[in-house]
């Protein structure tokens, strides 16, 4: 729309909507202030219409949500809205901006205008009955929450009713407006209304208009001429009351709509609305005693539908239709099932026919019904034979939808993702099989079928037919009685004769990995299973060598006290075998292998990790000594062999504080192996990174005994990390403070100093060439290794000359969206910034004035930027949880530095966005900040700040409402 155009968009009406006091008087709203006002928001919108950069896409955004909020914004919109000329585009964006402002800003409105609001969007609202029906939708939304916050409009409803229901050709408007009231009223919490108020006007404008609303619901169903789209839009209407609970459901039986709800099932163009409602009918009468009467009216009507399972067959989504009224139905009355279980029962029996259906994407509808029926029956002493059959059909069902297609390459990739993770799902539904007939009832019909195809010959038979069962199994193998001697025998001695086809070897694995409780009780099946385990791991299938090291990991963990020795052969097998394995196979022996270690008595424990660490450790020393730089894959090998190791050590964890005999030495040993390593091969990133894994472990394993190499321990990762700037060794140098931050020692007490400068210099340097949310893990570790300095060598941590540039990197911290960084940085800050030594009083500790000058010196500096971004966080991103945090830090720097404080907040609230700090917000916190410092009612900073924070939260979620809109 050009320039020349916009004239022709002001139209008589916009001079009547009186605009004090925040709107501009008709005095002075000139003609060109509007066309500036249009013209602008026109070449925003246009940018949507484009394939624009990101740059250009938020400029516009913002610019758009800026202009949402201002004043201006109401009349601009009235003018767009009501002119012929306009943009659809632009028409649309109006009508949101109406119910954007209604629902935020109609106290920009003075009450006395109120009305003349209400009449202009009755207004549009009227020129576009024909459409479009966003606008009509945002419209309607705009006049429901006017009606909310409208006490004076008492009879919005019968407004409505009589300004668009008298002609037929605005009853759709009415239809929709009528639709979306109790929606609004009930869904949109961002209205400011109290409790109080909300339940005198919502009890004023949907309980009291219920019954005329179901009359009039009536008369237009069945009206003279009426659309299939008109009596569609009744029952949508009719079921948003009902789903409001607004509508009674003995009034509701007794009107024409009752019928004809089940009728419309007949009707292509309502099935899906008639669906709807029913459902809704049926869901409001699960209170059952009040309801009986109506009950017996629905029931009827409900199964008398059963034979459309039939003749719909061929239509899936009325099947879906039907299934989602039988399963409604079949929750909502299951007590009735178990009490008259032959009267309802042909409901169960449809729901069993959904279950059925082949459209697996129909199936899981029924499934909610199954479950909480199942858990009913469970409680009850006895079982009625009718369910009893039902759940084994259902049973039968289920391992049937289980079955691969014959020709699996007719999946797709996804599809063949999709139907694996619908597995599991039918899985649980399988459970609840087991919660009706007992477990070992469901195992023994399983295991049925498998003999039973196996009996044909293996000509006659598919691997499906095999493998469907199997997952059966596996899927119940978490309701299995592990003292079982009935069901679980029989599957275990079914395993050998199992066909040595890839899929059902994958299935029987991991039967044996769910099955090992079981085992545990049963140790003499463990030889066996070892052996089809390790035959596992030689299968060229890789699923299968997979599901070889699951089971073996489960067999170990569960039957580890019987499997000790079977270790010398697990060992054998990893000499022999392992090199064979991928990567994931061999981790996970190893991981095997440390449960059975665990299992062992001390000595023998330590004696058996010493011979398999040795094993790796051998190979990282051997490549060290290696006087030419080793191979990419030489070095893939040994970061493989370190990643055992470490998992290893993850499952063995420790020894207690008194090691074994064995482990005695083998830390300074462990520890020479991996000095050498690092400072050959420590800036390799996934060396470093596996590395530091295996040491952090070492760590725990060894306790105390690793104090005696940690002055060494950090001096590397200090060295290593000024050469690299990976963020592995900053971790390690944060641990071992962690762990030996107390003791007196002054050699390591010295390299604690040593790793805090040269790790602040680094990181420095870092950001004077990258952006902080280039290096977030390197921010992390850095802000975790300086909080336990901090915490246990203050002395080192504010005393250092690294203090005043740790401090300023921690700031920039600040700046990124990382959670877990954010509260790292604010902890170190709430430590810094309330130090006791800040405040205390006599007697002084000796070193508390050292602390104080410092911190003191530090925030002279800095407080002016730090108090910037700490409040450019609370109002943007920082996590809601950290306001806490913010609080306290807030209030120490009003105690401490309450001059200073005054004097910077005005210039640095002047910086905030007002998108997310509202420039009303920010006048209040400054004035109640100034107060509460000026009255020292430090307390009262608190309020301040968590007024502020929710006043940022609603600018932020009305932008993000408005943006998910647009």
């Amino acid at each position: 729309m050009s320039l020349s155009t916009t004239t022709n968009l002001v139209p008589d009406t916009f001079l009547s909507f009186s605009t004090r006091p925040y709107f501009l008087r008709p005095s002075i709203l000139t003609i060109s202030v509007i066309m500036a006002d249009i013209q602008a928001l026109l070449s925003a919108l246009d940018v949507f219409s484009r394939a624009p950069d990101k740059a250009s896409l938020e400029r516009a955004n913002s610019w758009l949500q800026d202009f949402q909020h201002s004043p201006e914004a109401w009349t601009t919109c009235n003018v767009l809205l009501l002119s012929p000329d306009a943009p659809p585009a632009a028409k649309l964006f109006a009508a949101q901006t109406f119910r954007t402002k209604v629902t935020y800003d109609l106290q920009q409105v003075d009450e006395q205008n109120l009305p003349t609001l209400r009449d202009t969007l009755l207004t549009a609202l009227e020129q576009y009955h024909v459409g479009p029906r966003t606008i009509i939708v945002q419209l309607c939304l705009a006049l429901a929450g006017i009606a909310l916050q409208m006490p004076a409009w008492s009879n919005a409803v019968q407004t409505m009713i009589e300004s668009f229901g008298r002609n037929p050709a605005t009853v759709p408007t009415l239809l929709q407006f009528l639709t979306l009231l109790p929606e609004e009223l009930n869904s949109n919490t961002k209205i400011p209304v109290t409790d109080d108020e909300y339940r005198e006007r919502s009890a004023r404008l949907l309980d009291a208009n219920s019954k005329q609303i179901l009359e009039l619901l009536t008369m237009y169903i069945q009206a003279v001429g009426v659309t299939s789209a008109v009596q569609s839009q009744v029952f949508n209407c009719l079921r948003s009351w009902l789903i409001a609970g607004e509508i009674n459901i003995a009034d509701l039986a007794e009107t024409p709509l009752f019928s004809f709800a089940f009728e419309a099932l007949a009707s292509d163009a309502l099935f899906d609305s008639a669906v709807d409602v029913i459902c809704e009918l049926v869901h409001e009468t699960q209170e059952i005693d009040d309801n009986m009467p109506v009950i017996q009216l629905i029931v009827p009507r409900i199964i008398a539908l059963r034979p459309q399972l039939l003749k719909e067959r061929d239509d899936p989504e009325k099947i879906r239709g039907y299934a989602r009224i039988f399963a409604e139905a079949g929750e909502t009355y299951r007590l009735l099932l178990l009490q008259h279980t032959e009267t309802f029962f042909p409901i169960v029996e449809a729901i069993g026919e959904c279950s059925a259906y082949p459209d697996l994407d129909i199936v899981p509808i029924t499934f909610p019904f199954w479950m909480r029926l199942a858990q009913n029956i469970g409680k009850k002493s006895s079982v009625s034979p009718l369910f009893v059959e039902a759940y084994q059909a259902l049973m039968r069902v289920i391992i049937r939808h289980l079955h691969f297609p014959s020709d699996t390459h007719s999946l797709s990739g996804q599809e063949a993702d999709v139907f694996r993770s619908f597995r599991h799902v039918m899985g649980d539904t399988l459970k609840d099989c087991c919660f009706v007939l007992r477990t070992d009832t469901c195992l023994l019909a399983t295991y049925d079928m498998i003999t039973t195809a196996l009996s044909r010959g293996p000509e006659s038979v598919s691997w499906q037919e095999i493998e469907a069962p199997l997952f059966a199994m596996r899927s119940m193998g978490a309701e299995v009685d592990p003292a079982d001697k009935n069901a679980v025998p029989k599957i275990m001695d079914l395993i050998p004769s199992l066909p040595n086809h890839p899929r059902v070897r994958y299935a029987a694995l991991l039967i044996i990995s769910r099955y090992t409780e079981w085992i545990n009780m049963h140790p003499e099946y463990i030889s066996f299973q070892l052996q089809y385990i390790s035959a596992g791991f030689d299968d060229l299938d890789t699923e299968v060598c997979a599901a070889a090291g699951q089971a073996l990991k489960y067999l170990c963990q569960d039957c580890k006290q019987h499997l000790v020795d079977f270790l010398p052969t697990l060992h054998t097998f990893l000499s022999t075998s392992g090199s064979k394995l991928v990567q994931d196979d061999r981790r996970q022996v190893y991981e095997a292998i440390a449960y059975v270690i665990s299992a062992m008595p001390m000595e023998r424990a330590a004696e058996s990790l010493r011979t398999f660490s040795l094993d790796i450790l051998a190979q990282v020393h051997t490549i060290t000594s290696k006087t030419s730089l080793a191979t990419k894959e030489e070095l893939q090998g040994i970061s493989n062999g370190l990643e055992n190791l470490e998992v290893m050590l993850h499952v063995i964890h420790s020894f207690g504080e008194q090691l074994p005999n064995a482990c005695q030495n083998s830390c300074r040993d462990a520890w020479g192996i991996f000095d050498s390593f690092l400072a050959k091969y420590g800036s390799d990133y996934d060396i470093a990174e596996r590395a530091t894994r295996v040491i952090r472990h070492g760590i725990t394993l060894f306790g105390d005994a690793a104090l005696p190499v940690a002055s060494s321990v950090v001096a590397r990762m200090s060295v290593s990390f000024e050469a690299t700037g990976y963020p592995s060794y900053l971790w390690i140098a944060g641990k071992i403070i962690g762990r030996f931050g107390n003791e007196e020692d002054s050699t390591l007490r010295g390299v604690f100093g040593e790793v805090y400068e040269r790790s602040t210099r680094k990181v420095v340097s870092l950001l004077q060439t990258q952006s902080p949310r280039d290096i977030p893990d390197v921010l992390e570790d850095f802000l975790h290794m300086l909080l336990r300095l901090a915490d246990l060598a203050p002395d080192i941590f504010f005393q250092s000359s690294a203090f005043p540039t740790a401090f300023r990197a921690a700031m920039a911290a600040l700046t990124l969206i990382h959670t877990d960084i954010i509260f790292a940085s604010l902890d170190l800050f709430r430590a810094t910034l309330s130090h006791d030594s800040l405040t205390a009083t006599v007697p002084i500790p000796p070193k508390y004035p050292m602390y104080s000058s410092a911190i003191r010196d530090v925030f002279e500096k800095e407080g002016f930027e730090f108090v910037g971004y700490l409040l450019d966080g609370l109002v943007g991103d920082f996590p809601e949880d950290s306001t806490s945090t913010v609080v306290t830090i807030f209030r120490s720097i009003s105690i401490v530095w309450a001059p200073q404080l005054l004097s910077w907040l005005p210039s640095i609230l002047q910086r905030l966005p007002a998108t997310s700090a509202p420039n009303l917000a920010k006048t209040q916190f400054l004035e109640e900040v100034s107060s509460a410092v000026n009255a020292r009612e430090y307390d009262k900073v608190k309020y301040a700040i968590l007024t502020l924070n929710r006043s940022s939260r609603k600018a932020r979620e009305r932008r993000r409402i408005a943006l998910s809109e647009r």
